[in-house]
């Protein structure tokens, strides 16, 4: 069989260790009779499938009790919208531009409400992402929104900001998973699973219990 290596930014390329189990498992999940693409998601396989992956995701990302993960559809461009009208709600948001996705983020809220630019290098063509240390935060904002690493033009926060005054929201999407992160420091965390940990299709977002119920009332029930 013909083996690619592929070193694109995303799709990334999977273990063949588990793309053959789940090869194994596609027609029969467990001896349901059932492949997971056929069964009920709300029935009692798939229940069990999301709470271990769940619980496996809290015990290797160290998740805190005070945060939900969720498993979302859209891809984290879709948490371009879903952050503003989930937490901007008539008050101010701040964004920190470094690169094409961090722009892209911040363009994206720009209907919903005051969005300003806290910090940006695109004058430097992205040569470096702007230092935590003279980002310009607005402490009466409803949080302020970074992308912790730049696939595009490559740049990339190691050293993740520490802001107390308000809530942090982070694009992890090209780096989650490759090194322990102190997830106290962030209200929100979204990551799109196909850079660095699965398949395209997946989002995977990380969000802080106190932030759950300041939604726009605009927002969609989906």
């Amino acid at each position: 069989m013909k083996c690619t290596y592929n070193f694109s930014a995303g799709p990334a390329v999977l273990p063949k260790s588990v793309m053959l189990r789940a090869q194994s498992e596609m027609l029969d999940w467990h001896g349901s009779g059932m492949s997971v693409m056929e069964m009920s998601h709300r029935g009692k396989h798939y229940m069990s499938i999301i709470e271990k992956v769940e619980s496996d995701f809290r015990s290797l990302f160290n998740v805190p009790k005070n945060y939900k993960v969720l498993f979302l559809q859209g891809g984290a461009i879709a948490q371009n919208s879903m952050v503003p009208l989930n937490l901007l709600n008539g008050k101010k948001a701040n964004y920190i531009v470094s690169g094409y996705w961090s722009k892209r983020s911040y363009q994206d809220a720009l209907p919903f409400g005051d969005v300003s630019i806290a910090a940006s290098s695109e004058a430097i063509g992205y040569a470096k992402a702007p230092d935590p240390k003279d980002w310009k935060i607005d402490p009466s904002a409803a949080y302020i929104h970074f992308c912790s690493n730049e696939t595009i033009h490559g740049v990339e926060y190691f050293d993740m900001p520490s802001i107390k005054t308000i809530p942090v929201v982070v694009d992890m999407s090209s780096h989650i998973l490759s090194r322990p992160i102190d997830i106290s420091q962030f209200g929100v965390i979204y990551a799109g699973a196909q850079k660095n940990i699965g398949p395209a299709g997946l989002t995977i977002v990380i969000v802080r219990d106190d932030l759950l119920d300041v939604a726009s009332p605009l927002t969609p029930s989906v």
